[in-house]
């Protein structure tokens, strides 16, 4: 009796946790264990991907893992349960440490808590990152009750692999494996790659397990993943239910399934799943473009000067090894054009009905990344030094282009900057941030025909376009502050005349 009642209050249910200020959902990109794993409390067992950012899950409790809920790719509400634990009912737990089934509790095991709480450190979920790797248990041979259950199915487990002598075939031949159970992980460790590469492996069907990693710790990057896919690609077209996103030729018929009917060239149709960063960009952009009232004003600039600075601010000493470009200089123009109109700095609070100034600048830059589109936003960007701003804008889009970017780098945001001239755009109508109440686009900048003292010359030229709420920002504020912002860049030298 007292068996039985270990064994039921052992299982516990780990929920899909809010990782987010307001996030309803996460797809699963990776599991990093599986059925018969054993984890410890703080050990990452899986990879998930907000509409905001890629964050890794530890889990806050010892034991054996029993079931995974979802496979990967599977988009899970908060608060749903996606992996089954077996604690064991270790010493000291009398059943008191989870009172149902399925309670997921913030404390680890009940095994020496004051030991292991000042051995830890906080973080996002649970309650800190254990030294330990995934060890696997020694697996019996495929009997009924070692079934797996993945979706509500139950699923055989694979035998061990080689060089070990492989037991007896299985009678008959099981169903397809699910995606939670495919992927060979080398036993006292996991793959090191970053959250795109994971992202990029798991597109072309490619197991980082067996990738051969060249970057440096032992680190897999994209090149050792396209290497990887095209080594495996003729076994991927074969295998059922393994069918990769991408493949150089069409596969065989027999393998093909929605998947790969999206990526048939012949097909006249693609539909794409709106989720993640697509899904929360499209809902925020309704909202702002059909809450705030939008004004959109524009103004053609000579740079030249400008262009000019960054050139010496490049071979300046006190800038050495920090990027110095157009932007990091636009930024500095709009921060003074801020502090000469501090009211353009301020949100629209419909539900306290007033106006909120902020005496802050959370500068936001949007970043296309291959997630979608981000706006991480720099903190406090108001104090800092032209080098700090730089260095802050290089960390910035460093992060963005890994797909690094936390959830608390995109909160806060009080105005933003798009730089639309990277893609050879001369401007654009921009929609506001929602919770901000101006948004400056900064278009290509070319060389044009320019009346510079009084002679037509080639000088550098761009387009300036500033979008704004016009519940708090009337016409009059939003053109002094592009008239600021455009008067710096005609005349650098202003960066310190009015600074």
């Amino acid at each position: 009796m007292t068996t039985m009642t270990r064994q039921t209050t052992g299982l516990r249910e780990f929920k899909m946790p809010d990782v987010g200020e307001g996030l309803t959902e996460a797809e699963i990109l990776g599991w990093y264990v599986q059925p018969g794993d054993t984890v410890t409390d703080g050990q990452v067992v899986c990879e998930v991907e907000t509409a905001k950012a890629a964050v890794e899950l530890p889990i806050p409790f010892d034991g054996v893992v029993r079931e995974l809920r979802f496979p990967e790719g599977t988009t899970v509400d908060v608060g749903q349960v996606i992996i089954v634990v077996d604690t064991g009912g270790g010493e000291g737990d009398e059943g008191t440490a989870s009172g149902e089934a399925g309670a997921v509790q913030a404390a680890p095991a009940p095994v020496a808590p004051e030991e292991k709480a000042a051995a830890r450190q906080p973080v996002l979920v649970g309650y800190g990152v254990a030294e330990s790797s995934t060890k696997r248990r020694p697996r019996k041979a495929a009997q009924p009750a070692e079934a797996v259950r993945v979706n509500g199915s139950a699923r055989a487990e694979e035998p061990p692999a080689a060089p070990e002598p492989a037991p007896a075939p299985a009678p008959a031949a099981p169903e397809p494996a699910s995606p939670v159970l495919a992927s060979a992980a080398v036993p006292g460790s996991r793959p090191l790659a970053k959250p795109p590469v994971r992202k990029l492996a798991k597109d072309l069907g490619v197991d980082l397990a067996a990738v051969v990693p060249s970057g440096p710790d032992g680190v897999i990057t994209r090149e050792d993943v396209h290497a990887a896919a095209t080594s495996v690609q003729e076994p991927a077209r074969q295998a059922p239910g393994q069918q990769p996103r991408e493949s150089a030729s069409p596969a065989p018929a027999e393998a093909a399934g929605p998947e790969a009917a999206q990526a048939d060239p012949s097909a006249r149709e693609t539909r794409i799943p709106i989720k993640g960063v697509r899904k929360a960009t499209a809902q925020a952009m309704v909202g702002s473009a059909f809450t705030a009232p939008h004004v959109t004003e524009f103004v053609t600039v000579d740079v030249t000067r400008t262009m000019k600075l960054v050139e010496k601010l490049k071979a300046d000493p006190d800038m050495a090894g920090l990027r110095v470009n157009p932007l990091l200089l636009v930024a500095r123009a709009l921060l003074l054009a801020i502090r000469r109109n501090p009211e353009i700095n301020a949100a629209w609070d419909e539900e306290s009905q007033e106006i909120v100034v902020k005496h802050y600048v959370n500068l936001g830059i949007a970043a296309a990344t291959p997630r979608g589109l981000i706006v991480p936003n720099i903190k406090d960007a108001d104090s800092l030094s032209l080098a700090g701003l730089s260095t802050a804008l290089s960390d910035l889009v460093g992060t963005a282009r890994e797909g690094r970017t936390s959830p608390a780098a995109m909160r806060g945001g009080t105005v933003t900057i798009t730089n639309v001239g990277v893609f050879g755009v001369d401007t654009g109508t921009p929609i506001l941030n929602p919770g901000e109440s101006a948004i400056l686009a900064v278009g290509a900048i070319k060389p044009q025909p320019w009346v510079h003292k009084g002679k037509v010359k080639p000088r550098q030229v761009t387009t300036l376009a500033l979008s704004f709420d016009h519940r708090l920002v009337d016409g009059e504020l939003g053109s002094k502050v592009l008239a600021d912002i455009a008067a710096v860049l005609e005349q650098p030298k202003r960066l310190l005349t009015w600074g």
